[in-house]
């Protein structure tokens, strides 16, 4: 199973971007998806995810700026980030494979991860 993470870029305060999970497997797609994200000399936090029924978790820092949802035709997991901001800088992972019916926020429970996306928001 390979996912594919794209859409990162550079950006300033207050834009957005989109970045999108392609997921290779259609059964692992149909699964839970998380996105985390990893800031230099940070941990890897969680960010968002989607479970198998749509039902979305955000973390408090981005809710009401990101929104994440799936295009099942496309096998993909998009997060939709407006409003950016500096504090918003880090690597954008996503992980699949989650099916637990409310989505999970633990690393723990994706056992499909794939490369990362850089997202750089500038002040």
């Amino acid at each position: 199973v390979q996912l594919q993470a794209s859409g990162g870029g550079q950006v300033l305060a207050g834009e957005s971007l989109t970045l999108a999970c392609a997921i290779s497997d259609r059964s692992v797609s149909e699964r839970g998806t998380g996105w985390f994200r990893q800031a230099p000399g940070k941990e890897r936090s969680f960010v968002a995810s989607i479970s198998w029924a749509d039902a979305a978790k955000y973390t408090d820092s981005v809710k009401g700026r990101f929104t994440i949802s799936r295009d099942k035709g496309k096998n993909t997991v998009y997060l939709q980030m407006e409003n950016l901001k500096p504090e918003d800088t880090a690597v954008y992972l996503c992980a699949s494979g989650n099916l637990f019916i409310e989505g999970s926020s633990q690393q723990a429970d994706y056992p499909y991860w794939g490369q990362g996306t850089q997202v750089t928001v500038s002040s």
